[in-house]
């Protein structure tokens, strides 16, 4: 029975994931498609691009929610660390692929963060500094999460032990999803969203 409710809060997890903050904006603004403009990703970063902070931010805060949410009320449901870790994945996958808009969806950076935040303050607060830094020293929001994620299970380790293993696949699924950065920036033809020398 477990694995059958393990496996319907799942399905409800990537359901809600699919809801694409980036596209639902644009689309009540009246604003173009953020997948046709910019880096083409639609999250947070090339809504800053294309638009502006406070546009952004409503982002940020939305695809964060859609990845905590399902994870906080199956914590408080009793589900197994390794439960939890599935339907944060399932939240994430929702964001990368999400049914509603032609299963052509963003990297789950703060979707993947937003699962992350019922394991605490401190974890949080390690990752958004991290997070923070990289993009401070690097100009590339990509990097930092790249970084980010390689940090997460040491922290989580470090912390939460027992959630290491889902948080490694997290973190997984969110560098694979950056493969075409990562090539971009091997190339030297990753733009930053900060530029120290301008």
């Amino acid at each position: 029975m477990i694995y059958l409710t393990t496996l319907l809060f799942m399905l409800l997890a990537y359901l809600f994931g699919a809801l694409n903050g980036a596209i639902l904006l644009c689309r009540l603004k009246g604003w173009p498609d953020p997948r046709t403009g910019g880096s083409k990703n639609p999250g947070t970063t090339n809504i800053l691009r294309l638009h502006h902070a406070q546009a952004a931010s409503c982002v940020l805060i939305f695809d964060l929610l859609k990845g905590t949410l399902p994870v906080y009320i199956a914590y408080f449901l009793g589900y197994s660390p390794v439960a939890l870790g599935l339907i944060g994945i399932a939240a994430c996958l929702g964001h990368i692929f999400p049914p509603y808009f032609q299963f052509k969806g963003g990297k789950a950076v703060a979707t993947g963060l937003g699962t992350l935040l019922p394991l605490g303050m401190d974890m949080t607060g390690l990752l958004i500094v991290t997070w923070l830094f990289t993009v401070a020293v690097s100009g590339y929001a990509s990097l930092a999460a790249i970084v980010t994620a390689i940090a997460a299970p040491f922290y989580v380790f470090q912390i939460k032990p027992e959630y290491t293993t889902p948080v490694i696949m997290l973190s997984v699924l969110i560098i694979l999803r950056h493969g075409s950065n990562i090539r971009r920036l091997l190339a030297g033809k990753e733009k930053k969203i900060v530029n120290w020398k301008q």
